[in-house]
């Protein structure tokens, strides 16, 4: 996962949890593990690539509260999408748009359509790219905490949280 490859995981956060009590104990007590230890910490937390990790841990450094990783959003039955980071009790989404997985006028249409259904629920939606995370930490945490201060004190959205699994 950390080991700079940017494509997702096929492990969900189901099976990382069920493993990573007892491979984090057996881990413990190995020289260099703490990698290992890291990466089932972050898919446990929902977090599929690399650049979900360092959004993660760029949260963590800025204190910011933790969020949810990919969760599924619903409006009734109806599937909005499953943003890289969810704050639910504000309406407040966080994507991490690559070239690799955004490149593609399929693809860009698929996070256009996405971002949009959101956005008619109601959902605050900010984009940023792997690299402006890694350059531009601040800002990057300056407009996430601007979003979710916006957003506190709006009635709840209608719109239900499924967790990663």
């Amino acid at each position: 996962m950390r080991s700079g490859r940017s494509s997702p995981t096929r492990c969900s956060g189901t099976a990382a949890r069920s493993l990573s009590s007892p491979l984090s104990s057996a881990a413990a007590r190995c020289a260099g593990s703490a990698r290992f230890r890291l990466a089932l910490a972050e898919v446990a937390s929902g977090v599929r690539s690399v650049a979900e990790g360092d959004l993660r841990n760029l949260l963590r450094r800025g204190r910011v509260p933790a969020p949810y990783f990919n969760a599924k959003l619903f409006a009734g039955e109806v599937f909005l999408g499953m943003p890289d980071a969810w704050w639910p009790a504000l309406g407040v989404a966080v994507e991490v748009d690559s070239r690799e997985w955004h490149l593609s006028p399929a693809d860009w249409e698929r996070t256009l359509r996405r971002h949009a259904e959101m956005s008619a629920h109601g959902i605050i939606v900010l984009h940023f790219t792997p690299g402006q995370i890694r350059r531009e930490p601040e800002r990057v945490l300056a407009a996430i905490r601007k979003a979710l201060a916006s957003a506190a004190g709006r009635p709840p959205l209608d719109v239900r949280t499924v967790p990663a699994s």
